[in-house]
Parts: structure tokens; C-alpha cells; sequence
């Protein structure tokens, strides 16, 4: 039996809008209904144990496009993709966002310059890395202050913001609200629903 040692020697796919855990297994189930050998599975990629044949690719492709969910040939689109899966899994998947700076975080796991990176992303999205990791910051923000299990001091440490001042102005910079009132909205549609 031969054992394969450097994980970068299985041919890979990439699967745009693949963004949670639903995502995977649908991902997942398609494989398997193809009969489609994979080694692993992560946001927006997929290990193989031997490449596609092009009646696999497309009938693949078919079938992922039914689910919303798109096959990615094109190199920058990839590398792109990479970069925003990273970035949804550091940010919503992980019990707790890395404390390294996300320059070097982003250019290590995607093995390019970071100033490489940086320009393709904006290019392609017309945002920057940094617009995006706020924006997906700010989205956790809400869903931890809807689950109301931590206060808005242990939110601001839980995603490495320097104090709750700041993560209070990048929130209402993106959303228009400051937290509490955010939260307040909650409970006051809790409240409406009681009435119902």
C-alpha cells in the first residue's frame, strides 16, 4: 500500500459560495453520489484522490450549480476564494480568531506575498481584505449579541478588538446601530412576539 506524505500531491478542486458546515455536506453527498473519491473536505475546497475526468467535472458542475454552489477553474477566482474561506472560518469557526496579524495569518495558510494578495482581492471584489474581515467581524458581532451568552467586553476580546470602543465603532460604521441598540431591537421583537 502506498501511502501518500505531502497532502499538496492530491489534485484539488475548488468550489465557490461553499461558505458553512450545510455547505460541506451537500458538497459531500454530490461527491459521493458521482463516485467521486476524496480525501478531505474544507470551505471552498476539496481533496481528491484522483483528478476529475472532464464527464465528472461537468456533470459535477451540473449538480452544484442546482445547490447554488459554482466549480472554479479560473486561477485568480481560486485564490480568492481561498483567501474569503479562510477568512469565514477564522472569523465564524473557530472558538476563538487567531491573535497573529492577519497579513501574515492570510499570506502563511495561502502561500503568496500578502501585497500580492492584497491587490488581486481588491481588484477582483473592489474591496480590501482588511473591508472584509471587518465586515465578517461585524456579522459575528451580531450573532453573538443575538445568542446574548457573552457581554460586548468578552465579544470585543473573543475577536481580538483592542477594546469594546472599537469594535462599538467599526459596529455602527458598518450597520448604522451601536450594539446595545442592536441587541435592544432583540429584545424588543422578543417582546412583540410575546404579545402575539
Amino acid at each position: 500500500m502506498q501511502y501518500i506524505d505531502d497532502k499538496m500531491s492530491l489534485p484539488q478542486i475548488h468550489i465557490k459560495f461553499m461558505v458553512s458546515l450545510r455547505c460541506k455536506m451537500m458538497v459531500k453527498e454530490e461527491l459521493k453520489k458521482l463516485k467521486i473519491r476524496f480525501a478531505n473536505i474544507q470551505l471552498g475546497e476539496v481533496e481528491l484522490f484522483e483528478p476529475l475526468t472532464v464527464d465528472q467535472h461537468d456533470q459535477l458542475q451540473k449538480n452544484l450549480r442546482k445547490s447554488g454552489l459554482e466549480l472554479l477553474d479560473d486561477k485568480k477566482t481560486i485564490l480568492i476564494n481561498k483567501i474569503k474561506s479562510l477568512i469565514v472560518e477564522m472569523v465564524h469557526y473557530t472558538d476563538e480568531v487567531p491573535k497573529v496579524n492577519y497579513s501574515d495569518y492570510i499570506s502563511e495558510k495561502v502561500g503568496y506575498d500578502y501585497t500580492y494578495l492584497s491587490n488581486i482581492f481588491s481588484e477582483v471584489t473592489g474591496i480590501t481584505i482588511q473591508q472584509y474581515i471587518i465586515i465578517h467581524k461585524i456579522e459575528r458581532v451580531k450573532e453573538l449579541l443575538l445568542y446574548d451568552e457573552l457581554n460586548l467586553s468578552q465579544i470585543a476580546n473573543l475577536l481580538n478588538y483592542s477594546s469594546v470602543a472599537h469594535l462599538s465603532n467599526q459596529f455602527k460604521k458598518i450597520t448604522g446601530l451601536t450594539p446595545s441598540y442592536f441587541k435592544a431591537m432583540k429584545r424588543r421583537r422578543e417582546i412583540n412576539l410575546d404579545d402575539l
